[in-house]
């Protein structure tokens, strides 16, 4: 079968520093997978070669068989991937239902069309209404962005990453600063709005990653040095001498990027 996607041999150098080191790995359609590693690792500048914000250096990207390394963004996720960022990324001053209806609008067919009235858009008020209920969001319909928790404003992110109907979905440190409550709700929405999708995720609290993950991928210094199941990556010497340490348990602690 292709593979959702597929990195083969993917470098990146910002002048004479390479960040990213012949990196090749292939993700099934449906899998979850989590990319982590030490600080300087190359996860953030990988994610940005995924997604067309950086053109790589050397080697090549598929989505779905199809090439995408050195596209525009905007032009990779009309064909099939989605990303969110680290910092969260909405509209701070329009509703939580209007953030959302603005982002099903394009996968509906809805183009650049400025006599429409997005009151009488009855595909896309429905939509935007179903996935705000499913992000638990549903009475902050007509709250201000800007005026949500923190927590609230990281599901409405993965949300709006969902909406245009992607298959692979890019999560970048989708809890960090959360609590371990809110940490343990956002585990459970993150595998509803995401099933029979493909996710990868920037993960650093290695609770997260055993419990979500049915692959990681391991990067240091911009190598991979372990792409294997949750069990074989813990009792793998090379990765715990590298970063996780002599970790004999799931892993509860939050380890630094």
């Amino acid at each position: 079968m292709t593979p959702a996607l597929e990195l083969c041999e993917l470098h990146k150098r910002f002048g004479n520093t390479e960040i990213i080191r012949g990196i090749s790995l292939a993700v099934r359609a449906g899998e979850r997978i989590a990319v982590i590693g030490p600080n300087g690792a190359g996860k953030s500048t990988l994610f940005n070669l995924v997604s067309g914000r950086y053109a790589p250096s050397g080697g090549k990207v598929f989505l779905q068989g199809k090439r995408i390394d050195g596209m525009r963004p905007f032009a990779i996720n009309r064909l099939g991937l989605a990303r969110s960022f680290q910092i969260t990324s909405l509209f701070s001053q329009l509703s939580v239902f209007d953030n959302l209806r603005c982002a099903v609008l394009w996968s509906l067919g809805y183009r650049y069309t400025v006599w429409r009235r997005l009151s009488g858009l009855a595909d896309a008020n429905t939509r935007a209404g179903q996935l705000m209920d499913r992000l638990g969001l549903g009475h902050k319909r007509d709250e201000l962005v800007k005026h949500l928790t923190y927590a609230e404003q990281r599901a409405l992110e993965i949300g709006v990453t969902v909406a245009g109907g992607a298959s692979v979905i890019l999560l970048d440190e989708p809890t960090s600063g959360m609590s371990h409550s809110e940490t343990t709700r956002f585990i459970a929405l993150i595998r509803e709005v995401t099933a029979g999708k493909t996710l990868l995720t920037v993960e650093h609290d290695m609770g997260v990653v055993f419990e979500l993950a049915d692959r990681i991928a391991v990067l240091v210094h911009g190598e991979l040095l372990a792409f294997d199941t949750p069990q074989a990556v813990r009792a793998n010497p090379a990765v715990q001498d590298a970063y996780l340490g002599l970790m004999k348990t799931a892993g509860l602690k939050r380890v630094g990027r």
